[in-house]
């Protein structure tokens, strides 16, 4: 329920699986019997409508999708025609509103401009590409398979389509140096994108790179390089006209991420796909009380299992849980901590009756924080150190 709804698709396939990935993905050989790409958008879609069934069977009575998502894996894995098609089953179903962004992520070697047209044609407005690198020694270590040329194509090619196109950077790879770093941010600004992400690499030791790593074949990532490496890409997105608007992404004003907005302002949104998350709003009691509670839910991991359930008529949700009015405000908190609009610190008083001055005045004196209007935004060093600003507001107002 509320102003906003969002729909998320997840395509968990990629044709090679990186060496630093832990998302929920499988290639080829990984999916063994009963699970296939040829008729994945079948199944997305047949979910889609056992989603709106029950959304309807529980009052959750959503407004029409003001962002769809296609992340992954790799949802251009997938012809172009199917994920067109998926758009226009959200449009049946829910509907989608007159100015809605529709994005779907890329690995820039598979996609060609002809692929790109047919997403413009089809209703999409947005491309982010998974550049990750410019280096070509960085994209090697990453196990990407695409080159530098490949990102300049595609990118261009979403410009000529009339579609905007963000570009994904991952920094702290073992061997990036900062000027390897600085290259790649380069490329990236000097490709004319209006959005740009970068994240810091982050290493689960059950990856290949993990298990790199743990053997000493491979250096682990150092936060010191890491925060050199954060405050370089900050500056140079800011001269080039692109100001932060979450700690991980930067913008010129209206290029935003509406859909990963939405998200961190914790609006309601359905996940399609294997792994996909579910936000809901769930009226208590029967739509007339009038009250909700926050609701979170997920699919099942593995494709053939998400398929067998959807063939037996099953909303394939793994798991569900309530969110309370502790973690709920926990979540506001955090989220509101990453965001240049900031924490309304005024409404976290009317929510705890905890005096909020004494902890905005720590955190600005601390040089964390600004605080303007009953809102404390993270300035560059906050952004950092973002971790310890959350657990100071935890700490004072949380009981």
């Amino acid at each position: 329920m509320g102003n906003d709804f969002e729909v998320y698709v997840h395509v968990p396939f990629c044709l090679r699986r990186c060496g630093y990935c832990d998302f929920n993905t499988y290639t080829a050989p990984d999916l063994g019997a009963g699970a296939s790409r040829a008729n994945y958008a079948r199944m997305a879609a047949r979910e889609m409508e056992l989603v709106h069934d029950w959304q309807r069977a529980h009052g959750i009575a959503e407004p029409a999708a003001s962002t769809v998502f296609f992340g992954g894996g790799t949802p251009t894995v997938l012809p172009a025609d199917d994920l067109v098609f998926l758009v226009g089953r959200i449009r049946a179903l829910w509907g989608i509103a007159p100015d809605a962004e529709i994005t779907t992520e890329a690995n820039p070697d598979t996609v060609d401009a002809a692929y790109i047209d047919r997403l413009a044609e089809g209703g999409f407005t947005r491309i982010s590409f998974g550049m990750q690198s410019a280096v070509p020694h960085v994209l090697r270590t990453l196990e990407r398979t695409h080159t530098p040329a490949h990102v300049t194509r595609g990118v261009r090619a979403a410009q000529a389509a009339g579609l905007d196109a963000s570009v994904d950077l991952i920094y702290g790879a073992p061997g990036e140096s900062p000027d390897d770093w600085r290259t790649s941010v380069r490329a990236a600004l000097d490709l004319g994108v209006r959005h740009l992400s970068a994240y810091a690499l982050t290493v689960e030791p059950t990856t290949a790179m993990g298990r790199r790593i743990a053997s000493g074949t491979l250096p682990k990532p150092d936060d010191d390089d890491e925060a050199v490496k954060y405050e370089i890409v900050d500056a140079m997105a800011q001269e080039a006209g692109l100001e932060w608007y979450e700690i991980s992404n930067w913008a010129a004003p209206g290029h935003e991420s509406r859909h990963n907005l939405g998200y961190w302002r914790n609006v309601d949104w359905a996940g399609i796909g294997p792994s996909a998350h579910s936000h809901y709003r769930m009226p208590d009691e029967g739509a007339a009380s009038g009250k909700t509670h926050a609701m979170r839910a997920w699919d099942t991991l593995h494709p053939r299992r998400w398929g067998q359930q959807i063939n037996e008529g099953y909303v394939p949700f793994a798991g569900h849980e309530s969110i309370g009015p502790q973690a709920d405000l926990e979540e506001t908190i955090m989220l509101g901590l990453r965001l240049r609009e900031g924490l309304d610190m005024q409404a976290v008083h009317a929510r705890t009756g905890v005096d909020p001055a004494p902890v905005i005045q720590e955190l600005t004196d601390s040089g964390l924080v600004t605080c303007t209007q009953g809102r404390i935004i993270p300035t560059l060093r906050g952004r950092l150190l973002n971790d310890t600003v959350i657990q100071r507001v935890f700490s004072a107002v949380l009981h």
